[in-house]
């Protein structure tokens, strides 16, 4: 088998190299130039080799094993034959199906293989089986090993190594739109489908609700990723995005509702966090109507009111074991920050009770949510962002109310009980506003606005709030629009000026973040 002709293809320069060969079209396909300099004109013709099960993989580094190389097959089925070609760091690898080579081949065309951090590229094989030497006992040995792995043996320390080398058992995990907390124990049940999950680590990272998640085997990962890559985990929102991290083994310290280790149930449970009540979390993962369901491979969708009413009834659990709905505030500035500044910016993400600027740390606040959901919420949205010129920090805190100054005790107005203010954005179940929380950015949603006001009273309005407009544009009705500041501080500061702001005739402004960009 030594003399195989490498399969016929045009050779091109340029990243988008991918696009051209895995296409499952046979014939001859005319294909533009993926180069950043605005040519058209460089036009390709490309044989393309039509679908076997038998792929063609070029780029590989020098470096790369038989493993790796079939590592890149295992997650698409079984992997039956493999040839190197070690001086042109190309190899040929035969899929037991022609189906598992199609699947592998569409996947490979949108997210691109990488082999020791290097991306190689796939595409079919003029050939369609491989027909080497059985005396190879290397690959052989290599292919029995792995398929052993497949069907449920353990694994040599050789292949594990190997296994891990093309991609680690740790996967990193971000979440997008997340309108409904996720927890650790979400993640868990999700991804133990397929796997067993060992360690699980979560934080809030620019912003964002991101979790790094360890298998016992880098299959698994493989596997799982994926599966639910681009899923979303309730209707609509709360999208999973996965990548394999460069960690390949987590270190926990704590067992509580930020981190996990499942192989040391004995691990303490750290400052003043709540440790998991086993029992329950086990109860909560049989509960037959629980987040998830049984989730056959790929997630099960759930409508907006029933992951509302889900998440209610996580709350509640996770309330028996210490999440409050209250917010502890730091690094705010107190010349200028009020409890009203911070109702109307945290009233964002949900509906604040009271606010308590505390009186010996006037940089420090307590804000109480009406549940642990806005709290988590507003948490994995504001930790981070300035506010009067400062980077606030947002934690959960230990309180599970905000108390109330005594009777006849002056606290200088740094209390504020807002319980029965008629500005709550989310006291109407089913309120369009559940649909239109997004993080701050600079462009602003304004509604509610008098027929009478024009374009230019805004800008001038918002440009009196101290910062500089940069575009503005009129809904078709006119009862509404976009404005766009020129930082996500300046928005905010807008936001907190200029929500409610009385436009006469008793019409007040409302004033939201955006998702889009004008």
């Amino acid at each position: 088998m030594d003399g195989i002709s490498d399969v016929g293809v045009g050779v091109k320069r340029g990243s988008d190299e991918m696009s051209m060969y895995n296409s499952p079209n046979s014939g001859m396909s005319s294909i533009s130039d993926g180069t950043s300099n605005g040519s058209d004109s460089k036009k390709l013709k490309v044989d393309e080799a039509p679908p076997s099960r038998v792929l063609h993989i070029r780029k590989l580094p020098n470096e790369a094993s038989e493993t790796e190389v079939i590592a890149l097959g295992l997650p698409f089925g079984k992997v039956t034959n493999i040839l190197t070609l070690k001086g042109k760091n190309q190899a040929f690898l035969e899929m037991g199906t022609e189906e598992a080579a199609i699947t592998m081949v569409n996947y490979y065309t949108t997210v691109t293989p990488h082999v020791r951090n290097v991306p190689v590229f796939i595409q079919y094989s003029n050939h369609k089986e491989l027909k080497t030497d059985a005396g190879n006992q290397r690959t052989q040995a290599v292919l029995q090993a792995v398929s052993a792995v497949q069907s449920g043996g353990s694994p040599s320390s050789d292949i594990q190594e190997a296994l891990a080398a093309a991609s680690s058992p740790v996967l990193r995990i971000i979440i997008d739109n997340m309108f409904y907390p996720v927890t650790l124990d979400v993640l868990q049940q999700i991804f133990s489908k397929f796997g067993t999950v060992m360690k699980i680590i979560t934080f809030t990272k620019n912003n964002q609700f991101q979790a790094l998640l360890q298998f016992s085997d880098p299959v698994n990962a493989q596997h799982a990723k994926l599966a639910l890559d681009g899923q979303n985990i309730y209707n609509s929102c709360c999208t999973l995005r996965i990548d394999f991290s460069k960690l390949v083994n987590l270190n926990v310290k704590y067992n509580n509702d930020k981190s996990r280790d499942y192989t040391r149930p004995e691990l303490p449970a750290g400052d003043g966090q709540p440790s998991v009540d086993s029992s329950m979390a086990a109860a909560f993962s049989k509960d037959s109507n629980s987040l998830l369901g049984k989730i056959p491979g790929a997630l099960n969708p759930l409508s907006a009111a029933a992951a509302a009413a889900a998440a209610a009834g996580r709350v509640a659990l996770a309330g028996q074991t210490g999440a409050s709905g209250v917010l502890l505030v730091s690094n705010l500035n107190e010349e200028m920050v009020t409890p009203q500044s911070l109702f109307t910016l945290f009233g964002v993400y949900g509906d604040v009770q009271r606010v308590k600027i505390l009186y010996n740390k006037k940089d420090s606040s307590l804000i109480q949510m009406s549940d642990g959901n806005q709290a988590q919420l507003a948490m994995s949205h504001l930790n981070g962002q300035k506010m009067y010129g400062k980077i606030i920090r947002v934690t959960l805190s230990k309180h599970q109310t905000v108390a109330l100054p005594r009777d006849g005790l002056d606290d200088q107005g740094l209390t504020k009980d807002f319980t029965n203010s008629p500005l709550h954005r989310f006291k109407k179940p089913g309120s369009k506003n559940f649909q239109n929380i997004f993080p701050p950015s600079a462009t602003l949603h304004l509604s509610n606005v008098p027929q009478d006001v024009a374009e230019d009273d805004l800008r001038l309005l918002f440009s009196n709030a101290g910062g500089t407009v940069k575009a503005f544009k009129f809904f078709q009705d006119r009862k509404m629009a976009l404005i766009q500041m020129s930082t996500v501080e300046e928005a905010i500061q807008a936001l907190i000026d200029l929500h409610n702001y009385n436009m006469g005739g008793n019409q007040h402004l409302r004033v939201s973040f955006s998702k889009s960009t004008i």
